[in-house]
């Protein structure tokens, strides 16, 4: 009896071990596929920006609203374009949710205080493309929703095609978005998944039917190819450190001479290699971003080097690009030192009333005249360290942040690569 009972016991034990290593390994395999899910994320979803057809009014909105507009730009999926620039948009305000508004550096602080920090945002779930091959639901998010301008490098020389090299470097047209002032209409940013049909037609199905393609060798892209990638993660002068990495991914498919070398969705990594916060003294902060590697679809990784040319910011955003690239804050204009003047003035007027009051209250002998120059010395000394205080303007590029870079050296990729990453493309899953 003593023997079995111990018996039983040992093997409860097992059973139980064994129970426990099973939830583990379950749970181990759940977390590697999450990690999975998150690493395939920034590939899997398109980016669709939609130009609205009049200007929108968030505090009017309500459940059931319709919203048209046009997309701004084509949609691509790898080298195929499921979706050209100028295809209708309509989407349905599903419901409505309270977000942070986002910070804007127009205004100085004192501006900030009166301006209410949330307000509402449309929540949509779909949203129908309707275009030359008929109407597409995409399941969609709503990113951002705001004006925007583009910013270039100042005085930066772009390198193009060498003499005696055949062929053209070209990025996929994108629409025109801007006009001479370089002011966009209101811009709807959505994140948005798509699911491809098994019956369309791919560029590995057409070739079956046609002749093999040569992919031996390698295509060459020249210095000074320009790519328009888009960001994946904030990045801004005040709480990036240098080395933190960038990520970003091709928006539009890299040609050369009318072949895809760089799909859309290609993996796009940098670092942050300085970064000066905005500090005392309206002092506006800084930003030098560098780029150092692609990853293809197909997960071949190619060292480059790039730099930041252009942007597409918040019109409200003050930040320039100079001619190495480099990110900055612009100076506090006309208004905002006016601004900023003025309240320094009334706030020393109160520093100076009160402190004469205060010491005539404190000292029966004193008058007027006798408080007068100790008021104005102690108002001037605050009206200074208020205006010493102020800090510059923020770089601030937020997540989906449209940019271009440029190739500071020849960039060589073999055939069979770029081959090998459209098929994945196509048919992965």
């Amino acid at each position: 009896m003593v023997r079995s009972g111990w018996l039983s016991k040992a093997n409860r034990g097992i059973l139980l071990w064994v129970a426990v290593a099973a939830v583990s390994g379950a749970c181990l395999a759940g977390n590697e596929a999450a990690r999975a899910q998150d690493r395939a994320a920034p590939n899997s979803s398109l980016y669709v920006k939609v130009q609205l057809n009049k200007p929108l009014k968030l505090s009017k909105l309500k459940p059931g609203d319709v919203i048209e507009g046009s997309l701004a730009r084509d949609v691509y999926s790898s080298d195929r374009d499921l979706f050209t620039a100028g295809s209708h948009v309509n989407l349905i305000v599903d419901d409505l949710e309270r977000r942070r508004r986002t910070p804007d550096d127009h205004w100085p602080w004192v501006v900030k205080v009166f301006t209410p920090r949330h307000e509402n945002y449309p929540v949509f779930k779909t949203a129908t493309v309707s275009g030359a091959s008929g109407e597409s639901a995409l399941q969609v998010s709503l990113v951002s929703i705001s004006r925007e301008r583009e910013v270039h490098a100042q005085g930066k020389k772009k390198s193009g095609q060498q003499a005696g090299e055949t062929g053209a470097v070209e990025v996929s047209k994108s629409g025109g978005l801007y006009g001479p002032t370089k002011l966009a209409a209101p811009m709807m940013v959505l994140e948005a998944s798509y699911v491809e049909d098994e019956k369309t037609s791919s560029p590995i199905a057409e070739s079956s039917s046609s002749p093999a393609p040569d992919l031996s060798g390698v295509e060459t892209l020249p210095a000074g190819t320009t790519c328009k990638i888009l960001l994946l993660g904030d990045i801004s002068a005040s709480k990036s450190q240098a080395g933190d990495l960038v990520q970003a991914r091709l928006l539009e498919p890299v040609l050369l001479n009318s072949q895809v070398v760089l799909p859309a969705g290609t993996l796009v990594a940098g670092n942050v290699v300085r970064k000066v916060p905005p500090r005392w003294g309206s002092r506006a902060g800084s930003l030098y971003l560098t780029f150092t590697e692609l990853t293809l679809p197909g997960g071949n990784l190619i060292p480059i080097t790039a730099s930041l040319t252009g942007a597409e910011l918040d019109r409200r955003s003050h930040t320039k690009i100079d001619a190495e690239g480099q990110l900055r804050g612009e100076r506090p204009g006309k208004a905002w030192m006016a601004i900023n003047i003025g309240v320094t003035a009334g706030l020393a007027k109160e520093v100076d009333d009160t402190t004469q009051l205060i010491i005539e209250a404190i000292v029966s002998s004193a008058t007027d005249a006798s408080t007068a120059g100790v008021s104005r010395i102690v108002s001037t000394c605050v009206s200074g360290v208020v205006m010493v205080s102020r800090r510059g303007r923020d770089v601030v590029l937020p997540r989906f942040t449209e940019m271009n870079i440029a190739l500071d050296r020849p960039l060589s990729v073999s055939k069979s690569a770029a081959a090998a990453t459209t098929a994945v493309i196509v048919h992965g899953d």
